[in-house]
C-alpha cells in the first residue's frame, strides 16, 4: 500500500498487538486535525521499551494490513516487521530510515500517545528525534499536555529537559508544513480506553472482542487462533 508522495506524513509506530480501533481513530482524528496527507503504520519488530509482543511480527504486520485494505491515505512500512535479524526497535532509527526514505525537505510527523510522550526521555537518542520530524502528542479533548517529574506525572515548565523542549517547540497544527521537523503539536482525540492487553486477556478468557477490533482483524485472529492462550502463538 503506497501513501502519497507530497504533503505532511504522518509516522504510527507501535506493536500492534493487536491492532484495535483506538489505533484507527488516533490515525484518522490525527489526519483530520493536523492536516496531513497520509499516515503511515509502522508495525515494531521487537521496541524497547516495552515488553516482548505476544504474537509474531508476521502475525501483527498481517492483521495491520487486512486493518488498513481499502483505506485511503493509510499505508504501512513493513521493514521493520520484515527484518531478517531484528534487533531492538529504536524510533531514531526508524525517523532515519523514513527520512532517506523521504527526503531532507519533507514534513514528516510521528504521532505519539500522552502516555509515550510523558516518558519521552527514557527514548534512544530522543533529543535527535526532533531534528528527523515533528512531534505530534494525541491528548483527551480538554486536558492539557504535561510531561514527567521525577518519574511522576504531571510537572511545569522547566521541571526536565522535556519540559524545556516542549516549551521551546510548541506549535500549531499550521506550523507542521513549514519545516520538515522540530515541532512539538498535541492534539485532541475522542478518548476510547481500549488496550491491547485487555484485548488479549479477554480472547485468552475465550471472551469476544468484536467491536474493540476491526472485523478483519478478528477474523484474523479467529482463523489462527491468536492470543486464545495467556502467551498467545
Amino acid at each position: 500500500m503506497s501513501e502519497l508522495k507530497e504533503g505532511v506524513l504522518g509516522l504510527f509506530g507501535g506493536t500492534f498487538d493487536p491492532l484495535h480501533v483506538a489505533h484507527l481513530r488516533l490515525a484518522i482524528e490525527a489526519r483530520e486535525a493536523l492536516g496531513l496527507a497520509g499516515v503511515c503504520f509502522i508495525p515494531a519488530g521487537n521496541p524497547a521499551l516495552r515488553d516482548a509482543p505476544h504474537c509474531s511480527a508476521v502475525h501483527r504486520l498481517a492483521m495491520v494490513e487486512r486493518a488498513l485494505a481499502g483505506v485511503p491515505g493509510f499505508s504501512i512500512d513493513a521493514s521493520e516487521a520484515l527484518a531478517a535479524a531484528p534487533g531492538l526497535s529504536y524510533t531514531v532509527d526508524t525517523l532515519e530510515r523514513q527520512r532517506r526514505l523521504h527526503g531532507d525537505r519533507r514534513p514528516l510527523v510521528l504521532l505519539l500517545g500522552a502516555d509515550a510522550f510523558a516518558r519521552f526521555e527514557a527514548w534512544h537518542r530522543w533529543r535527535e528525534l526532533f531534528a528527523l520530524a515533528h512531534i505530534a502528542v494525541a491528548t483527551r479533548p480538554g486536558h492539557e499536555l504535561k510531561v514527567m517529574r521525577s518519574g511522576t506525572p504531571g510537572g511545569g515548565a522547566g521541571d526536565t529537559a522535556l519540559d524545556g523542549e516542549f516549551a521551546a517547540r510548541r506549535g500549531i497544527a499550521a506550523d507542521l508544513a513549514d519545516a520538515p521537523a522540530g515541532r512539538i503539536v498535541p492534539f485532541a482525540i475522542t478518548a476510547l480506553e481500549i488496550s491491547a492487553t485487555a484485548i488479549r486477556r479477554r480472547l485468552a478468557a475465550g471472551l469476544s472482542a468484536r467491536y474493540l477490533v476491526p472485523d478483519a482483524v478478528l477474523d484474523y485472529i479467529e482463523s489462527h487462533q491468536i492470543y486464545r492462550t495467556p502467551h498467545g502463538h
